[in-house]
């Protein structure tokens, strides 16, 4: 099958982050067996999804080395978005562009390294080269560790890796990390016309949310900066909440969740630690004096590591060679490249269409960033 073929078989499976993938992952290493080849599955702890890791080995039968082309398969919803068209069935509507959900976010770039896999086992290639699917990318980077762990069991090691998110095909050199928490205020019920014998989880909580947003504005106006992200500084935000059960009850529970993005370089840790520090030093001992059994709850969620790839690094080189593109571009959001590079694998992004369509209604990618995508996959299989 063709790129366009395997996109379209692609995303009409619902691969939402809420469903199950393994309609997606079965049916890409069925295709894959059928060719020779032995992919090998990596699931969750329920076993509700997978990813999915192929060698194609080189010509001498070494697995050891060679390159990664890595992609996530799972989608955000399209819950309440106006589509002009089934986003799970792809559309050509005539104006050069392909609608579907994942179409560009990041289907596109699977479709494209799943096609490329019949030339690649026709090449005299002295390196192997990998595919990684993943399962969970949108919702934290959850299921790529899962496979990093599984390649680090099995030994196996690669020169470096392409993330094929959403760059217009020129190379991303690094982005921010982003962790994400979700913080419960436990304080004490009162009838609301008792307020005194109570301790008001709402009304604390919003103490430690306005402390959060006080460290947003001195990043914003005080640095670390770096000019080359598209947000140039680290932030931190405020973003789901919930607290209370009636309006004439004082709250004994309110409920937040709030993540920070931040530069490489700028200490997740201590990002972290200055919050802790204002929950133990002032709004602990100031609810204790209304309750002595208040508490606050900090979990981590979800942690996304920094990507700072080296311009030294031979990945870096190589995209850049064959992009024919010197340009610094770092940006905001968070990927799998950061993982696999904190997993000692060398890691870069570049793949076919624009982020600003993902996650939208009509989400699509242009014919041309495909092609594209196609010529660069096959300059990389030549590189082998």
């Amino acid at each position: 099958m063709n790129t366009l073929d395997w996109l379209g078989r692609l995303v009409a499976i619902d691969t939402t982050s809420r469903n199950s993938n393994l309609g997606l992952i079965e049916t890409v290493r069925d295709a894959l067996t059928a060719q020779g080849l032995k992919p090998w599955l990596a699931a969750n702890a329920d076993g509700s999804k997978a990813n999915l890791f192929c060698t194609l080995p080189a010509a001498d039968g070494q697995t050891q080395g060679g390159i990664i082309l890595s992609g996530h398969t799972d989608v955000v919803p399209v819950d309440g978005q106006d589509w002009a068209s089934d986003p799970f069935q792809l559309t050509d509507r005539g104006d050069g562009r392909l609608y579907a959900r994942g179409s560009c976010d990041m289907k596109g770039f699977i479709a494209s390294s799943l096609a490329l896999v019949p030339e690649a086992l026709a090449a005299p290639r002295r390196k192997p080269l990998h595919l990684a699917l993943s399962y969970d990318e949108e919702v934290g980077c959850v299921g790529a560790p899962v496979m990093l762990a599984e390649l680090s069991q099995r030994g196996l090691r690669a020169d470096g890796c392409i993330v094929g998110e959403p760059t217009s095909m020129k190379p991303v050199v690094a982005h921010k990390g982003g962790y994400f928490f979700r913080c419960t205020v436990h304080g004490k019920a009162a009838h609301s016309s008792l307020t005194p014998q109570g301790c008001n989880a709402i009304e604390h909580a919003a103490r430690l949310i306005c402390h959060i947003r006080d460290l947003a504005d001195a990043w914003r106006a005080q640095g670390p900066f770096d000019a080359a992200f598209d947000v140039p500084h680290s932030t931190i935000t405020t973003n789901l909440i919930a607290g209370g059960i009636a309006i004439n009850t004082v709250p004994d529970a309110c409920s937040f969740s709030y993540d920070f993005r931040h530069l490489p370089g700028h200490d997740a840790s201590g990002i972290q630690a200055q919050v802790q520090r204002y929950v133990d030093d002032e709004l602990l001992p100031r609810m204790r004096r209304e309750y002595a059994g208040a508490r606050v709850d900090i979990e981590c969620g979800a942690a996304v590591p920094t990507l700072d790839a080296s311009e030294q690094a031979a990945i870096t080189q190589l995209v850049r060679a064959l992009t024919q593109d010197q340009g610094v571009r770092k940006v905001a959001y968070g990927t799998e490249a950061g993982q696999f590079a904190q997993a000692g694998i060398p890691a870069i992004l570049c793949g076919p269409g624009s982020i600003e369509q993902a996650h939208k209604p009509d989400e699509y990618v242009e014919h041309a960033q495909l092609a594209l995508c196609d010529r660069f996959l096959r300059q990389v299989l030549a590189t082998l």
